[in-house]
């Protein structure tokens, strides 16, 4: 979890540019909208990320202002994303993201990749903090931090 000095609007407004994703997570080389840029339930997005195999994530829930999930499919796994923001009057916006591999190589996945998949979980919180913070002072979500991945 990530705490954000941004509302949950602007952080919204980041996250969901799907395709900028890239220019504020160093572990994101490249996203390519393959139904268009907006975020819906069956939208997809080809996501190549460095030392690891280039997947398509199917957008399968999304809660406006809120949250969405997505699911990337390959031979005996499935793995899911997810993506919540929640409004903290505190600290603006609790930005959580995660994902889950389920099917029957899940435990070979996760033994392979998890350091590297939690790593770049933390390059995407820290990302999406610096992007929805840049939106809410009046720029674009820009600017890749996290160092190389």
């Amino acid at each position: 979890m990530t705490e954000a000095a941004a509302t949950t609007a602007q952080a919204w407004t980041a996250l969901t540019d799907v395709a900028d994703w890239p220019r504020w997570t160093t572990s994101m080389s490249a996203v390519q909208p393959l139904d268009g840029a907006r975020l819906r339930p069956g939208d997809r997005y080809k996501i190549r990320q460095p030392r690891l195999p280039v997947l398509v994530w199917r957008v399968t829930e999304v809660s406006d202002g809120e949250s969405f999930v997505w699911e990337a499919r390959s031979p005996g796994v499935r793995t899911v994303g997810f993506h919540r923001l929640e409004a903290d009057a505190d600290r603006g916006t609790r930005i959580t993201i995660g994902v889950e591999h389920t099917g029957p190589l899940a435990w070979l996945v996760g033994a392979l990749t998890g350091a590297r998949t939690r790593r770049y979980l933390a390059l995407e919180a820290a990302g999406l903090k610096a992007a929805s913070e840049d939106v809410a002072a009046g720029g674009a979500a820009g600017g890749a931090t996290g160092g190389p991945a």
